[in-house]
């Protein structure tokens, strides 16, 4: 049995459904990260289970018992779990020692064990030797860490996070991702993370949950939601990728627009006619020469090229006004308005039923 369970989940408010039958087990240990856009449901998903709204339908199970239905909730307070928010929500007039200290004292802990648990996590959190400063003598991501420090030294049965690092600046927010995986792992508390940044889910998930639209458009390993996308939403957010629209026309195969003949060395073409294929960015390959290939080859005109240091970014206009975004070397330097030939191996080539 899971320990977290969501079964049918739903949330409305008013006519508006937000929340849509979501159905979800996560296992005891496991970091959960639930990816989506704006809008799409997951930050409610999280509050309720947090128990700070009421659930319209569906049910919340934790170890085995309801914490969340249409006709009950457990309150926040009586769920044993600890949730840290966009903003770090730190006392200011506290230390770090104090504001960490603050949830052991409210349950009227020994002073020595206070002490101890304390050290204990602002060691694991490398906050120890900032003890006694306070949150405006600190750095973004050491205000997070104590906000971490201070969600986890109450040992809750589960961990919330909503978007955490969102307020922290492109290189402090990339140097937190593993510092929360890092937690984790020694930790290993039941963890629900809410954010819409890919990179954030692929870096600290075991498993990322897609949502769109109040539900789940898939769930699974950072590598399955990437290699594996189910649905044309999935592939589109996660990762650059191109798709094609196109008809089956036969078991493998593809007939797109203007032409285009695409074999799929993955994904489904069965059932409807109708299919996408979709192909990462960097899996594309450029070349100003043709290979005579019949399939998976098409030629075109490089529209817009830009250095990005690590590569180039290349947008190259193919028959039918088709636009293909695909990267290069840095050492492949074509300018706009070339012609060139851009190969779609198979093997990279997926197919999603439509």
């Amino acid at each position: 049995m899971a320990f977290l369970e969501l079964d049918g989940l739903t949330k409305s408010y008013g006519s508006l459904t937000v929340v849509k039958g979501v159905n979800l087990s996560v296992d005891k240990g496991k970091l959960v990260c639930l990816l989506g856009p704006s809008g799409c449901g997951k930050t409610t998903t999280l509050r309720l289970v947090a128990g700070f709204v009421p659930a319209n339908g569906g049910e919340i199970r934790v170890g085995g018992k309801t914490v969340s239905s249409a006709h009950s909730t457990v309150p926040p307070e009586a769920r044993n779990m600890s949730m840290i928010f966009q903003s770090y929500a730190l006392w200011p007039h506290m230390t770090v020692y104090e504001n960490v200290a603050y949830g052991l004292k409210l349950r009227r802990m020994p002073q020595a064990q206070v002490t101890e648990l304390v050290r204990t996590i602002l060691s694991a959190t490398q906050l120890l030797a900032l003890a006694e400063r306070y949150p405006g003598e600190l750095s973004g991501g050491q205000q997070q860490r104590v906000s971490l420090a201070r969600a986890l030294v109450i040992k809750p049965e589960i961990l919330l996070l909503d978007e955490p690092l969102s307020n922290l600046d492109a290189n402090l927010r990339e140097e937190m991702r593993f510092e929360i995986r890092r937690l984790h792992d020694e930790f290993r508390y039941t963890t629900v993370y809410v954010t819409h940044d890919q990179a954030e889910a692929m870096t600290t998930a075991d498993i990322i949950v897609v949502m769109n639209d109040g539900r789940i458009e898939q769930s699974g390993s950072p590598e399955d939601i990437y290699e594996r996308p189910a649905t044309e939403f999935v592939a589109r957010f996660i990762g650059g990728t191109n798709i094609f629209s196109g008809t089956r026309n036969d078991k493998d195969t593809v007939l797109c627009q203007a032409g285009l003949v695409l074999r799929c060395g993955n994904g489904t073409t069965d059932g409807s006619s109708k299919t996408a294929v979709s192909i990462r960015h960097h899996d594309i390959e450029l070349s100003t020469k043709p290979n005579g290939a019949n399939t998976n080859t098409t030629v075109g005109t490089v529209t817009r090229q830009i250095y990005l240091g690590s590569h180039r970014d290349y947008l190259v206009s193919i028959a039918g006004g088709e636009m293909v975004r695909t990267v290069a070397p840095v050492n492949v330097a074509i300018p706009v308005g070339q012609e060139v030939w851009l190969h779609f191996p198979p093997e990279k080539c997926r197919a999603l039923a439509q």
